[in-house]
């Protein structure tokens, strides 16, 4: 019979084990909802696909260095994810008002439209810095 420390340390690697399944199973059951097709055939991420192939030649060396930015409090082992959500998010709104190139205010509306509300105080502080006007984004930033 299994007792004292080895007892315990076999329950403690099984609990650990268990967690960590259940946390990756998580994850990946997100990304199988998100890659099911909805009524138009396509699913979350090829539209997110679609709007940042669409839109790549719109992009300045500008822009792309205030999307970097923005991303960068995400931890780096989501980063290339939250950069495609949000690029995926600007992208359509470019495509929707036919914009020929994205421009700051372009990102930054897709930016508050794509992340959630806890992620937009480092996009104030980050505007603030830079000396950037958020009373036109106001109404986004209160309405998320």
């Amino acid at each position: 019979m299994l007792t004292g420390w080895f007892l315990w340390s076999i329950l403690v690697w099984v609990v650990f084990l268990l967690v960590m399944m259940s946390i990756g199973g998580f994850f990946m059951f997100r990304k199988f909802l998100k890659r099911l097709p909805k009524e138009d055939g396509k699913s979350e991420l090829d539209w997110q696909e679609y709007y940042i192939e669409q839109t790549r030649h719109l992009w300045g060396e500008e822009e792309k260095a205030l999307l970097e930015e923005l991303v960068r409090p995400v931890p780096e082992l989501f980063r290339d994810v939250a950069r495609q959500k949000i690029a995926g998010k600007i992208g359509e709104l470019a495509l929707k008002e036919q914009a020929p190139r994205i421009t700051r205010d372009l990102l930054i509306r897709g930016y508050i439209i794509a992340t959630p509300k806890r992620d937009h105080k480092f996009l104030i502080r980050t505007l603030q810095a830079k000396n950037i006007d958020l009373a036109p984004y106001q109404h986004l930033l209160e309405s998320r």
